[in-house]
């Protein structure tokens, strides 16, 4: 048996190779792998020794040869092939070891150039690759560091590895190769050529996701569906959290989760060092929040969140930024809950939620955060699906500046006014438009959400803080888009809210700013918008 050995990322590539040495398996390695081994004490011969040519072109041509090719791709149990080797004196390869030049990493830096990414783009290996993962009854090709332990177990237990493992290694080298051209395609095709710029849509569009589980049914019983991640996922996303307990999750509880755990974790918490932020809860039905709140602690931010709208909350999916305590998990453990996430729970939490067998539990980490979408945990792009095509935007991750207001009122909002608004307006950006939020003291009192009309969703955010018996006196309303009459305005206003914050923008804007100061309220312009659809 012989093995050829071909890898950038040289992680655990030793003990492979020391490995595969004492169960008699040949060595034959490449440039600067060959060189590891060989100083690691181990017989290794070159591939130009095997191809009787020697590496030239600055590397580029080492490995394309049918030295190489032939030994991989020849089918052992056709004679016709067999005999083609003997004529030519070619020797089977059994085991392919390779990784690739590192070119998602390489474009991945900034001020990457052109000719730097083209250096990085690996031609004899993805061949290497494609020829073993082809005649993968016959030869095991392995493309990550993580195969390599399963691989080694199946050799020294039976002397081969199994025709399963054998397949499963051939559909992930594929896999791999799939998603290296894809990386290659999406670069070059957003590269401008003239100014060297790239575009944040490329020509071509190449998804790569990977599938975390079968679901057993989609938004409808009558739908089939599936999970998947992204191939790199931003740390303290959904995909990322651990299920400690409860049913399997179903395709809408994911969409609801992800609507909850976004919402939540854009809120502030002490979890980076600063123990004067609040506690937040979040609590969503059908992707919109039905109760948002911060406190001082799990309990009171939760408490107050499932004020807002307890007949909604039924059923729901409950989010926190912050531990989930004994206390918390008591009160949350009265009411039915289909998800509950947390960044993590104490012992007494669990062992209080174990009585519910069935609510999904879900422990994710908060992202680390930092300058980019990735580092705080959020898609630099989203997508929606439309007749046989895409549409494709940067995601809303915009984070209000104090900068970017405007009072455009004679009434100055006070400072707890502000504060209301600016949690108003970040919990608006989570509720499908049109979107109207009233809240007072760091939660919520009424939510309008997805209506055709802004003065419906005025007024339904009205109905739902009557049915929870909350006063809308004294509240504070974020509107997600402008208000193009004062119509909507006076809604709010009749209702109690004595400040808003909205985008402004309208052709109208000055009759609403003076529908605002004859009524004697403090009006905020933030000049961004928030649609959610």
């Amino acid at each position: 048996m012989r093995a050829l050995i071909s890898v950038s990322d040289k992680t655990g590539i030793v003990d492979l190779a020391r490995d595969l040495h004492a169960l008699g398996v040949g060595l034959i390695s490449t440039g600067g792998t060959a060189k590891l081994l060989a100083e690691q004490g181990l017989p290794v011969t070159e591939v130009a020794e095997v191809t009787g040519f020697p590496e030239m072109l600055d590397g580029r041509v080492k490995t394309l040869h049918p030295k190489v090719h032939g030994g991989l791709l020849a089918r052992r149990d056709t004679p016709e092939h067999m005999a083609a080797l003997q004529a030519h004196g070619i020797e089977t390869i059994d085991l392919l070891v390779v990784n690739l030049y590192p070119f998602e990493a390489t474009v991945a830096k900034l001020g990457c150039t052109l000719e730097e990414a083209i250096e990085n783009i690996d031609i004899g290996g993805p061949a290497m690759v494609r020829s073993a993962a082809k005649n993968w009854k016959d030869v095991a090709v392995l493309t990550d560091a993580s195969q390599y332990a399963n691989v080694l177990s199946e050799l020294k237990a039976h002397g081969k590895v199994s025709d399963a493992s054998r397949f499963s290694l051939a559909v992930a080298a594929f896999n791999r190769i799939a998603q290296y051209d894809a990386a290659i395609s999406g670069y070059l095709s957003s590269l401008d050529f003239e100014s060297g710029q790239r575009s944040a849509f490329s020509a071509q569009v190449n998804g790569s996701f990977i599938k975390l589980q079968d679901l057993r049914y989609g938004e409808n019983p009558h739908q089939e569906a599936a999970f998947y991640r992204d191939l790199y996922p931003a740390p303290g996303s959904l995909v990322m959290a651990e299920q400690l307990q409860g049913k399997e999750l179903s395709y809408n509880n994911i969409a609801d989760a992800d609507a909850a755990w976004e919402c939540v974790k854009s809120f502030d918490t002490g979890a980076h060092g600063d123990p004067a932020q609040l506690a937040a809860c979040v609590i969503v039905k059908h992707a919109n929040p039905c109760g948002v709140a911060v406190g001082a602690t799990a309990l009171e931010a939760y408490s107050k969140a499932f004020q807002t709208d307890p007949t909604s909350a039924f059923g729901g999916i409950i989010a926190f930024n912050c531990p989930l305590d004994k206390a918390a998990a008591e009160a949350v453990s009265k009411q039915f809950v289909e998800v509950l996430m947390a960044p993590s729970y104490s012992p007494e939490a669990l062992e209080i939620l174990k009585a519910k067998a069935n609510v999904r539990v879900l422990q994710i980490a908060l992202p680390p955060g930092g300058a980019s979408a990735w580092e705080k945990g959020q898609n630099a792009v989203d997508v929606k699906r439309i007749g046989s095509g895409l549409l494709m935007q940067t995601a809303d991750n915009h984070e209000l500046q104090w900068a970017d207001l405007k009072v455009v009122t004679r009434m100055q909002p006070t400072p707890m006014q502000m504060q209301d608004l600016l949690f108003a307006w970040k919990v608006a950006k989570f509720v499908k438009s049109n979107a109207i939020v009233f809240c007072a003291q760091g939660m919520t009192m009424g939510v309008g959400a997805g209506q055709m009309s802004r003065l419906d969703s005025a007024r339904i955010a009205s109905i739902k803080a009557g049915h929870a018996k909350l006063s809308l006196q004294g509240t504070a309303v974020a509107s997600d888009a402008f208000f193009p009459f004062r119509d909507g305005l006076d809604v709010v206003i009749d209702q109690g809210a004595t400040s808003v914050i909205q985008p402004g923008g309208s052709m109208r804007d000055q009759e609403v700013i003076d529908a605002a100061n004859e009524r004697g309220v403090a009006m905020v312009f933030t000049g961004v918008r928030h649609f959610r659809h």
